[in-house]
């Protein structure tokens, strides 16, 4: 794997290349160090080795810090992250939930069984398969489909993805705008699911967590589209109702959807 760390669009991982974006470049926080350092961590132990590509200065920081990282001290995410400002409303990822999101056909699939599995386990299927189709275009390493992925709670990227997968294609613009069509979102507290015995973090996403999440245990607030209420609600078990909110989509694109669903949740 090889690490740029540059004044990139985004933070991103695509086909064996970890883009790392500084909210502040050429300087950089702890906080990115820690990401950076846990990338390294997380491919070590699945056997890949990491080539850092950066400015000297960079590289300098990131060894000072190295040590306090290899003690166990971790620093908390920022209330804001600044790497990612595509969100037009808050210019950032906001930290204080992470999500999950599916299509509602999955989601009732989640429900009935009352938990957020990986791929491996909700399809049965072995990673070293799944990394072969061709619905993996960042061409993600096999041991990333033993994980259940979360987004910052605020972000579009999951919805993004379900609309990926309707489509079988990258939406455009249009899609996202006249065509957009909201998945269903589960929210966790990201202070609560940290403590998840499961969870990993590999310094891309918020977080990830092996195998399974158990809705009952963890999840803060499911939110479905007001649109599918009918077809959704015999699929959710009494012990996640009080959990569960129907939200009306009269957003004009995949962003306005997405800062609703969030200030929503927040405000619960």
């Amino acid at each position: 794997m090889k690490i740029k760390i540059g004044q990139f669009d985004f933070t991103e991982c695509w086909d064996g290349v970890l883009y790392k974006k500084l909210s502040d470049y050429p300087n950089i926080t702890d906080w990115e160090m820690q990401n950076i350092l846990d990338f390294i961590r997380y491919e070590e132990q699945n056997g890949r080795t990491c080539d850092i590509e950066a400015e000297d200065t960079i590289l300098r920081a990131i060894d000072k810090y190295r040590p306090t990282y290899e003690n166990g001290i971790r620093v908390p995410p920022p209330v804001r992250i600044t790497e990612c400002t595509a969100c037009p409303t808050y210019q950032g990822c906001m930290t204080d939930f992470v999500c999950h999101t599916s299509s509602p056909e999955n989601a009732k699939k989640i429900l009935s069984c009352g938990s957020l599995l990986s791929a491996v386990r909700a399809r049965g299927i072995p990673a070293e398969i799944l990394q072969k189709e061709a619905r993996n275009a960042a061409h993600d390493p096999a041991d990333y489909f033993d994980y259940v992925m979360f987004a910052w709670g605020n972000c579009q990227a999951g919805d993004r993805l379900v609309m990926e997968r309707k489509l079988g294609r990258f939406p455009t613009e249009e899609d996202l705008r006249v065509h957009f069509t909201p998945g269903v979102r589960f929210f966790f507290r990201y202070d609560v699911l940290k403590h998840h015995p499961d969870a990993v973090f590999e310094g891309v996403l918020p977080m990830k967590i092996k195998n399974e999440v158990i809705l009952r245990d963890w999840v803060h607030a499911i939110v479905i589209p007001e649109a599918y209420r009918e077809e959704m609600a015999e699929f959710i078990p009494d012990d996640l109702k009080n959990k569960t909110h129907y939200v009306n989509n009269d957003c004009r694109d995949i962003w306005a959807w997405s800062d609703k669903v969030y200030a929503y949740v927040k405000a619960l």
